[in-house]
């Protein structure tokens, strides 16, 4: 069978709800796709980030995929919407970080410095009364600026678990930081 026809087979697959197809594919894809990324995308984990993206979306509409003769444009179409996603997303989040620095900035250098100093002790002390293992990758995240990816391969443990227990640190601090303004909420979330 030659490559046209087994590409052929897999897609096949995929809308028949194959999931050794859809593996297959993923391991065709991905080198491809990676690449393609690449030229406009230079960190590895946007690109694999993206690309987790472009597959669960790969998955979730294979019923959709009329064509398989169409099926390569169909993917490649996917995965340039997904990085123009992406750079809009860095460009709102930009503006929006950027534009809350001005008023957070602002109200805490011009307002009162005490209010920074109080609110970044009591930070520290919750942080002090997370789990163990929560602690440790919110300080490892927060303090030492590793990625998600980075702190999963240190404490060898999945990118998901990582996700997860800074998902429970951040709300955990923002229900217990209610009884400060709502600026210094944002500064929090941006700057810890």
């Amino acid at each position: 069978m030659n490559s046209e026809e087994s590409i052929y087979k897999m897609i096949r697959g995929l809308i028949d709800d194959d999931k050794k197809s859809f593996d297959d594919l993923y391991f065709y894809y991905y080198p491809k796709l990676y690449a393609f990324s690449k030229t406009f995308l230079k960190v590895e984990d946007d690109i694999n980030d993206i690309l987790q993206e472009v597959f669960i979306k790969t998955w979730d509409n294979r019923k959709k995929i009329k064509d398989v003769e169409t099926f390569n444009a169909w993917i490649f179409t996917i995965t340039k919407n997904s990085v123009v996603t992406y750079f809009r997303e860095k460009i709102r989040q930009k503006d929006f970080e950027s534009r809350v620095r001005k008023m957070a900035v602002g109200e805490l250098v011009f307002n009162d410095s005490l209010e920074y100093k109080d609110l970044k002790e009591r930070v520290d002390q919750l942080v002090e009364q997370l789990p163990e293992k929560r602690k440790m990758i919110f300080k490892l995240s927060r303090e030492k600026g590793l990625s998600n990816r980075e702190i999963a391969k240190k404490l060898e443990i999945s990118i998901k678990t990582v996700e997860d227990h800074m998902l429970y640190s951040l709300r955990f601090l923002r229900n217990n930081l209610k009884d400060f303004e709502v600026l210094t909420l944002l500064y929090i979330s941006l700057f810890l």
